[in-house]
């Protein structure tokens, strides 16, 4: 036997010795009984748990805990109390999310902990019937303390595979923006497998064990925390919870937990299924704080038109703008995004005249920013406006007074603390002035779209403008789009900037997806604001019945139905906005594949389908009589889509 291998023994004996001496402590069941919990304490006093579905082993026994400056809760821990499981029972509703309407339903179990001076921990449970949170809770403190590390792990079987994408290092890439969760995704890695960029893993994160999907994210963020990744360790199959990098921080601010009053800290949620329930879990939000908003009134979903996807910088000027306002107007979209240097190439008094024009128009003007600080070297300006909370509410009265109706912030600097204080400040003081908040270049906004529901969207993702950048983004796009709804758009609203019906742009790179590929994303992809990448000089080649069809697609969604699919390959998505169900689907391979659509569940009668054109044909219209066809046949061309409506 090698020595390497004699080690790796040794370690399995040491660590199921370890587990054969820890004590089963307390155990909970979803409320359909299909999700078990067990948490064990190991004889020095080391806090475990297991999570099983069908009696299958999905989380195995995997580590809880935290280490604070000066008190250590990760060893030498006693059990104090148990609380009786009760039911938690939770109805909300929201404008920014697969459905309307969510009812969310768990058990719950809090346990309370010692460490050896006798302070307290509590770890609160919860099982969904789609899987299992947790978070610790610090009721004692009433002065200043800081978590230096967090223990909590998930560790799957050696078997089970992996769809994650890299998180990368801080103070690379473009001017050095990076982080912002612009990767493309590793599909259907090895577990265990090193992150290439060496920084871990974004959330969230994406499992396959046995015949169990699992998802891995985080909620209920709030400033006294910093946005975690995964780490690993290649010799195991274990995620351990990292802290950001010490370099993403606010300028003066750190990058670790801390608070001064009592603390709960955010939940970890293992979502757990079918690919169905991961399709159609809000887990994401379930768990997220409710909003704080007192008037949401203000905050309406819509599409907006966008010049910059296409002409970039040069874009920038005061007749452009009109002529995308009038193509919005034109569209029935109710926004226009004007992006950068807006403030020296049109000027603010300019700006205040086209959000009149606008209005006239029924169209609502949103302005890009820069988030600016000294984490930030890109030179896009309005700059340094932001920074303060005077000067916010000077920018933001100002901008109300013109009629502007949202902010798009842009080039943050990561995860830290009080990075991640950062962004909840802007979103307070945005409302007090009802804006509405786009983040680019910024962090996974993690359920702060149902805390702040004029959070309308975020970027954290390797979307549309990178396509028009770089030709391998663009080869690469179909299949990176079908890892999404599985992954980024699961649970938040995502800035992917979809839909380039015609290929018109001013880079050079060829478009490699299909025409219904690029309509399908309309519906496929969430977003508050769903800004198109589709110029108006394009749109003149789209089918009128197209149009009719971007015209009168809803703004909002009241249900989600996972139809089929798999990450990095294909999916298809029903969603339902009142009476309508819209059905899309894209295919993410280099090779035709062919989707069943069963009709009668829908439970309608018209069915229109719109699929790729032959010849010159952008696009093939079908209408279909569903009372008479039950279920329906279609072949999705290479990297080509479709999307039905049924009535």
């Amino acid at each position: 036997m090698s020595l390497k291998n004699a080690i790796l023994s040794i370690w399995l004996f040491i660590g199921t010795f370890d587990q054969l001496q820890a004590q089963q402590v307390a155990q909970l069941q979803s409320p359909d009984k299909s999700i078990a919990l067990q948490v064990f304490l190991s004889a020095s006093g080391e806090i475990q748990y297991r999570v099983q579905r069908s009696g299958v082993n999905v989380i195995h026994l995997s580590a809880l805990g935290v280490m604070m400056k000066g008190h250590d809760f990760t060893q030498g821990m006693k059990l104090v109390s148990t609380s009786k499981p009760e039911r938690v029972a939770d109805h909300y509703k929201t404008k920014n999310a697969k459905k309307s309407s969510i009812v969310y339903q768990a058990n719950q179990l809090v346990l309370t902990f010692a460490n050896v001076e006798e302070r307290k921990m509590d770890i609160i449970f919860r099982l969904s019937n789609d899987g299992a949170a947790f978070r610790y809770s610090f009721p004692w403190i009433n002065d200043h303390e800081t978590i230096v590390k967090e223990l909590s792990s998930f560790a799957f079987d050696k078997g089970t595979r992996a769809w994650l994408q890299p998180m990368s290092e801080a103070k690379t890439g473009w001017q050095q923006c990076h982080p912002s969760y612009e990767e493309h995704y590793l599909q259907d890695i090895s577990v265990g497998a090193v992150s290439p960029l060496k920084s871990g893993w974004v959330y969230p994160a994406l499992f396959k064990t046995n015949d169990t999907w699992v998802l891995i994210t985080e909620a209920a963020l709030d400033g006294t925390y910093c946005g975690t990744r995964l780490i690993n360790d290649s010799a195991s199959a274990v995620y351990t919870i990292g802290f950001a990098d010490p370099r993403e921080v606010f300028t003066g601010g750190g990058y670790l937990p801390e608070s001064n009053k009592p603390w709960l800290t955010p939940w970890r949620i293992i979502t757990m299924g079918s690919l169905k329930t991961i399709a159609e879990s809000t887990l994401g939000t379930d768990l997220a704080p409710a909003s704080l908003l007192k008037d949401a009134s203000f905050v309406k979903p819509g599409k907006a038109s966008w010049s910059w996807i296409n002409s970039k910088d040069d874009s920038i000027t005061f007749n452009e703008q009109k002529k995308y306002i009038d193509y919005a107007c034109d569209m029935h979209w109710r926004y226009c995004l004007i992006d950068a240097d807006w403030d020296t190439r049109i000027g603010y008094d300019k700006i205040a005249e086209l959000a009149a024009y606008a209005k006239q128009k029924n169209v609502g003007l949103i302005l890009w920013y820069n988030s600016a600080g000294d984490w930030n070297t890109i030179a896009y300006h309005p700059k340094d406006k932001l920074l303060t909370k005077e000067g916010r509410e000077k920018e933001f009265s100002r901008l109300q007074a013109f009629g502007i109706k949202g902010v798009k912030i842009d080039f943050f600097g990561g995860d830290g603390r009080s990075m991640i204080q950062y962004y909840i400040d802007i979103l307070h003081d945005a409302a007090k002035y009802k804006l509405l908040v786009n983040f680019h270049g910024a962090t996974l906004p993690r359920g702060w779209q149902r805390t702040y529901p004029h959070l309308m969207t975020a970027e954290a993702i390797y979307g549309m403008e990178m396509v028009t950048f770089d030709q391998g983004a663009a080869d690469k796009q179909a299949n990176h789009c079908t890892m999404l709804p599985f992954t980024r758009n699961a649970f938040d609203p995502m800035d992917f900037t979809p839909m380039n019906l015609t290929g018109l742009t001013t880079s050079n790179c060829i478009r490699r997806t299909t025409p219904a590929f690029e309509l399908a994303l309309a519906v496929l992809f969430l977003s508050g604001i769903q800004h198109y990448a589709q110029a108006p000089e394009g749109m003149v080649q789209v089918p009128n019945d197209v149009k009719a069809f971007l015209r009168g697609l809803p703004d909002s969604w009241d249900d989600v139905k996972f139809v089929d699919g798999y990450p990095g390959k294909y999916a298809v998505i029903a969603r339902r906005s009142g009476n309508r169900w819209f059905i899309a689907g894209i295919n993410g391979d280099k090779n035709e594949k062919k989707v069943k659509i069963d009709l009668a569940t829908f439970k309608k009668s018209k069915v229109t389908l719109f699929t790729d054109g032959t010849g010159s044909e952008l696009f093939s219209k079908a209408v279909l009589n569903a009372a008479k066809q039950k279920k329906c046949d279609i072949t999705l061309n290479a990297n080509g889509g479709f999307v039905m409506v049924l009535e």
